[in-house]
């Protein structure tokens, strides 16, 4: 956007990785709801239909604020006149440094993990977010043991009814064949992985698109497709390599039999992860799924950045850090201005699209000495995606957020085929869950944007019987 908005200026996009994420196929579903793929592509195509920018393969070593300046890591410096930080978020790993721990962010961790599933047995998956679900669908022939902190499945996006709806796809043995893949993946010559548990690399990736797991090939060594037994309320509490585990002279549990783990397991695994309920599972290795942190390590060294409490470089309503000339967008900043009472920040690739977009303009209407609006895209907080593989979208405050406990919960669920769920206050949509084809996305964000009283209607809100949309488009 700023090379459209200033052809005659010079860009520079600074990427420690040789590729670029680029949006294809963006589609807008609705005034708010938008979905697109994620695709990897040279940087050279990005430099072709923009001459005035220029891609610098490095990573940042410091950035001196005071003298709007920039030290990548091979050596060089760049001046600049505006900045915007858009370095994303790494993985919150549950223990560092440990070769049998594999975090999933990027596209290279992904296929990191998709090496070692191949030779996997059992492997352990800690993590309630989107990633874990996703990678805990597509796994087929490795026994998988998930460890949520949550009562139920999919916290991020779900309350535990949203979560029984979907639970018995992970059971069911017929599956889908999955769609051909979009992304393409360009990997650079000479780039080989090293071989051995240390090939983890730590330099960051570029984030995972929404349709990551598409064209991996996730298979474990058994001949069985799903195996998943899930560990509610716990988290891992250390983890063992097989010496140490050993001279414990502890016991560690066989896959669950219909639900009851009380075998001993007599296999010796390479690693094992002890749960704070007390149990013990061996296994290949652990996925970490667990979130991600804001990544702004190489820039608060000598730089007075005003950070929020989940780490992020705070920004205001126009985009701008606490420092002169340098804004930030994406998983790698905090809003805070005051938001709109059915939107919050949530670190997902919709966002990240929209601040980018965003903080282009405020950068544009500054330079230009122009005044500027908070974008429509922050007045509503929307998401669509796929699960289990059922389109889920998700409305404002759909699981409450923040409401405390003056709300009440509207559903309507048919088995295997949809659910609904919708959040009021005082007569009010404030937000919504849809699984499977409801095609009540736009009726219902029409109505959490123009919040209507629709107490009048009480119950039959969501009767499948009265056809909503008629009432309100």
């Amino acid at each position: 956007k700023l090379a459209m908005e200033f052809p005659s200026e010079d860009i520079f996009l600074m990427t420690a990785s040789p590729v670029i994420k680029a949006v294809t196929n963006f589609k807008q579903v609705s005034k708010t709801l938008e979905e697109f793929d994620v695709e990897e592509q040279p940087s050279s195509l990005l430099e072709k239909r923009y001459p005035n920018i220029k891609v610098i393969q490095s990573g940042v070593k410091q950035l001196k604020s005071d003298q709007h300046k920039i030290f990548t890591e091979d050596g060089k410096e760049y001046m600049y006149e505006k900045l915007c930080l858009c370095a994303g978020a790494k993985p919150k790993l549950i223990f560092e440094g440990n070769p049998y721990v594999l975090g999933i962010r990027d596209t290279d961790s992904a296929q990191a993990f998709q090496k070692k599933l191949a030779q996997a047995e059992r492997i352990v998956v800690v993590g309630n977010g989107g990633i874990a679900l996703e990678l805990v669908y597509e796994i087929q022939g490795c026994e998988v043991i998930w460890a949520i902190k949550d009562k139920a499945i999919g916290n991020t996006f779900f309350d535990a009814g949203a979560a029984e709806f979907l639970i018995p796809k992970l059971t069911a043995e017929k599956r889908e064949t999955p769609i051909e893949c979009k992304r393409t993946k360009y990997t650079m010559e000479g780039s080989e992985e090293k071989e051995g548990p240390t090939a983890v690399s730590d330099k960051l990736g570029s984030a995972l698109g929404p349709d990551w797991h598409e064209g991996l090939h996730l298979k474990g060594t058994k001949e069985f497709s799903h195996k998943v037994h899930i560990e509610i309320l716990c988290e891992v509490k250390k983890i063992h390599l097989q010496q140490e585990f050993i001279q414990l002279q502890r016991t560690s549990l066989t896959f669950p039999k219909d639900e009851k783990n009380v075998e001993p397991d007599e296999v010796l695994w390479p690693v094992y992860v002890e749960l704070t309920n007390g149990k013990i599972y061996g296994c290949d290795f652990i996925v970490s799924a667990t979130g991600v942190v804001p990544n702004v390590e190489p820039f608060l060294d000598g730089n007075n950045f005003a950070v929020g409490e989940d780490g992020g470089l705070t920004v205001d309503k126009h985009m701008h850090t606490s420092l002169p000339d340098i804004y930030a967008a994406g998983d790698i900043c905090t809003a805070a201005w005051e938001p709109s009472p059915v939107w919050h920040q949530m670190r997902l690739w919709t966002q990240a699209r929209q601040m980018g977009w965003y903080a282009a303009k405020c950068m544009a209407a500054d330079t230009l000495g122009e005044s500027i609006d908070l974008d429509f895209s922050f007045e509503l907080f929307a998401h669509v995606t796929k699960f289990f593989n059922y389109k889920v979208v998700v409305l404002g405050k759909y699981n409450a957020q923040g409401l405390g406990l003056d709300h009440e919960l509207m559903l309507r669920c048919t088995k295997g085929q949809e659910y609904v769920k919708v959040v009021m206050q005082n007569g009010r949509m404030m937000g919504a869950v849809l699984i499977g084809e409801t095609d009540l996305e736009e009726t219902f964000e029409n109505l959490i944007l123009n919040q209507m009283d629709l107490s009048a209607y009480g119950e039959d809100l969501l009767n499948p019987d009265i056809d909503i949309e008629d009432y309100f488009d």
